[in-house]
């Protein structure tokens, strides 16, 4: 299992702690909002995505377990997608 960073943008205020935490997957628009890398967290960074959710003061910033396929996250297909 690999674990993803998650942001809830409603929740969001913009503060920018978790990128100065986690540069390396956490970039700021020109607001100020979080843009976040998508994709499993290498484990060398997992410590520092855990301060930068610990941190986060309206708790918009999360993490979250998922299943790997050959290295990459699963992305669930919406219904009606038919995978084409």
């Amino acid at each position: 299992m690999a674990e993803i960073l998650r942001l809830d943008p409603i929740r969001c205020d913009g503060h920018g702690m978790c990128a100065e935490l986690l540069p390396e997957l956490i970039a700021l628009d020109d607001w100020g909002y979080p843009i976040i890398t998508r994709g499993p967290i290498p484990d060398r960074l997992l410590d520092h995505a855990r301060r930068a959710v610990d941190v986060c003061p309206v708790l918009a910033l999360r993490l979250r377990h998922t299943s790997t396929t050959h290295g990459a996250a699963a992305v669930p297909t919406p219904a009606g997608a038919g995978g084409r």
